[in-house]
């Protein structure tokens, strides 16, 4: 009979101040009842959306629409000092409408602690050479 152990990673050290603390509670405990009522109501709309369409349209609309959102997801910068806007990505979801407190509050640009952006580290975390975040925005 095999003995059942769980297995204790050391060598996967995780920096603490880098990716925040490990914890139990984080991981059990679920999103806020709210949060969870307003991803439902987003993805019921977005079904009713793509049902529609299939009904005017046809279904190949949908699937043009669902390789746009593939190509459009993946275009990005290469780090350095311009973030990816991601406009057209946005424009094709309708996330150009949606005007959040994230959208004019704690602009890391604006902060007085901003540093600029190492590309050749950010183009390493990218491709997986090195660990980190890729833009160490505050000091």
């Amino acid at each position: 009979m095999a003995s059942k152990s769980i297995v204790h990673d050391v060598a996967a050290y995780q920096d603490a101040l880098r990716f925040g603390l490990d914890g139990v509670k984080g991981e059990i405990v679920g999103s806020h009842h709210l949060e969870y009522l307003r991803e439902t109501a987003r993805r019921d709309l977005e079904e009713n959306k793509r049902l529609i369409t299939d009904l005017t349209y046809g279904s190949a609309f949908n699937l043009k629409m669902d390789l746009d959102k593939q190509i459009l997801s993946r275009f990005q910068r290469p780090p350095g000092m311009l973030p990816s806007s991601m406009v057209g990505f946005e424009a094709l979801t309708g996330g150009l409408e949606d005007f959040g407190f994230e959208d004019y509050l704690n602009v890391p640009q604006d902060a007085e602690t901003f540093r600029p952006v190492d590309m050749h580290h950010g183009m390493e975390v990218h491709l997986g050479i090195s660990k980190g975040p890729i833009c160490p925005s505050f000091m």
